[in-house]
């Protein structure tokens, strides 16, 4: 019994799929930090998020997965913004089984009262390409996909994607189907490795869905010097 339960933690941890970094959901001026921690269907165990503003116009994250795939680096650059709109180009590397780079451009929209002009939740949308170099079963995968999320509140946010390897499978009806059985050319492309795993050409690989809590917002702060003279008696 505890022989077969091992069996299955182990394969677990090491059927993770892919990971993708925690893009800030703000604009971030520099000096800014931010932090939390997230769950994903990409990893088994949470893991630890950090970004930090290290310009006006870009930020950097840190992942720390819980122990160690879903850790990761990310660079986010803002392209474009106008009052409660803008765009950001980021570009990330994940440390998993299926070892993945994404480069995605972000669409980010802030919710703001018509009356009294609040801002609110942000939502978002990306295009992200995704290339794994070298997966679980030694074959590369790329991949284009869609992504949206979504930070309702100060503490809770959330992404959901698919980013499909064209290679590997057809798009189409089949995508959901737990039937599917390759044929012609995509047969040279197996979705599982010899022990039954997800391969880097899976369609599991291309799924995500991620859960971020914040704990904490650190606004830089602007020091303005003052000139203090002190009185003197005479």
């Amino acid at each position: 019994m505890v022989r077969v339960a091992s069996t299955l933690l182990i394969a677990v941890i090491l059927s993770g799929c892919a990971s993708h970094p925690r893009i800030g959901s703000q604009r971030m001026a520099e000096g800014d930090v931010e932090y939390g921690y997230a769950f994903s269907i990409e990893n088994v165990f949470p893991y630890l998020w950090y970004r930090k503003g290290i310009s006006k116009r870009s930020d950097i994250g840190v992942r720390v997965g819980l122990p160690i795939y879903g850790s990761g680096l990310d660079y986010s650059r803002l392209l474009y913004e106008k009052e409660n709109k803008w765009d950001m180009l980021n570009l990330a590397w994940s440390l998993n089984p299926n070892n993945n780079f994404d480069f995605t451009y972000y669409k980010f929209r802030q919710r703001q009262n018509k009356k009294t002009g609040d801002l609110g939740g942000t939502a978002w949308t990306g295009l992200r390409f995704m290339h794994i170099p070298k997966g679980i079963s030694d074959k590369t995968s790329t991949r284009i996909g869609i992504l949206i999320g979504g930070k309702p509140g100060s503490k809770l946010s959330y992404e959901v994607g698919y980013f499909h390897d064209f290679s590997s499978m057809p798009l189409g009806k089949d995508l959901f189907s737990s039937t599917y059985e390759p044929e012609d050319r995509f047969i040279e492309v197996p979705h599982t490795t010899e022990f039954g795993f997800p391969s880097e050409n899976s369609r599991i690989v291309g799924f995500s869905l991620q859960i971020f809590f914040n704990l904490g917002y650190n606004r830089a702060e602007k020091k303005e010097l003052e000139d203090i003279v002190p009185e003197t008696k005479q």
